[in-house]
């Protein structure tokens, strides 16, 4: 199990409620003590309460909007210069459900700045700390439209594609420095998450729908058995290898002097 030391700290951003404060409990259960990011601050002071009683450990919490400029930034110098935080947890984010010419493109643009921007300034925030240290976990929420971009709205799925993408490419660049880095690929989860996006979770087959506890119980399961990609509800794992291993099989064909030979591209000119 990966547990912490007295000093640890994780900062959770989203935490007020739903997969974020799941988390929080779990996390503060682990020894971890927390910084919890959110906008309501009403929610947060109720969970830190709960979380103080429950557990003893010392739990603040940061009212912040991470599409707020100001507020971003004050969040990013938290992660700067408080040398206990060993751990972020990127789950704040939004998502929808409507298709892409019926959504409103000011809506989008906040859903990229939350998802993709603010997750990406908060990580680099915390990896260079992590980094001199020589440990430090970086667990990003991302969601299974990273794979499957035909599902829910497609610019919620390019972000969560971001998400992947970068999780990876963290994980090759940081894993010999003692950094690790976790992306979580949640399916369709019983949270708040279903009601903003316009498609209250009672509308979905309850068999594809997880409980958020399974869910945030999956992940650190995941996180304990050295996982970069955690897909939850997926019951084989070589599912996912065989998926990774046919992309970096590719990976070596992609770039060439030549186009493939089925564009016949220069072929009328090297003809005499």
């Amino acid at each position: 199990m990966n547990t912490s030391t007295s000093q640890d700290t994780a900062l959770i951003t989203g935490a007020s409620s739903g997969i974020g404060a799941i988390y929080a409990d779990r996390l503060a259960r682990r020894g971890y003590n927390l910084i919890l990011v959110a906008r309501n601050q009403s929610r947060l002071e109720e969970l830190a309460a709960r979380l103080r009683d429950e557990t003893g450990r010392s739990i603040e919490i940061l009212p912040a909007d991470l599409n707020d400029d100001d507020d971003l930034r004050r969040v990013e110098t938290v992660l700067r210069t408080n040398s206990a935080i060993s751990m972020l947890v990127n789950n704040a984010g939004i998502g929808g459900a409507a298709p892409l010419l019926a959504s409103d493109v000011d809506a989008m643009d906040r859903m990229i700045r939350l998802n993709v921007l603010a997750l990406t300034r908060l990580t680099y925030a915390a990896a260079p700390a992590f980094v001199e240290r020589g440990r430090g976990t970086i667990i990003n929420i991302a969601s299974i439209v990273a794979i499957s971009p035909e599902t829910l709205n497609g610019v919620y799925g390019g972000s969560k594609a971001f998400v992947l993408a970068f999780s990876q490419s963290l994980q090759h660049e940081l894993a010999e420095k003692g950094v690790r880095v976790q992306a979580v690929l949640p399916g369709a989860t019983a949270t708040e998450f279903w009601d903003v996006a316009g498609l209250p979770v009672d509308n979905l087959p309850a068999e594809i729908v997880m409980s958020a506890h399974d869910l945030v119980d999956a992940a650190l399961a995941g996180l304990d058995q050295g996982e970069i990609v955690t897909i939850p509800a997926l019951e084989d794992k070589p599912d996912w290898d065989a998926y990774d291993a046919a992309r970096r099989a590719m990976a070596g064909k992609l770039s060439r002097t030549n186009p493939a030979s089925r564009y016949k591209v220069g072929l009328a000119a090297a003809t005499p």
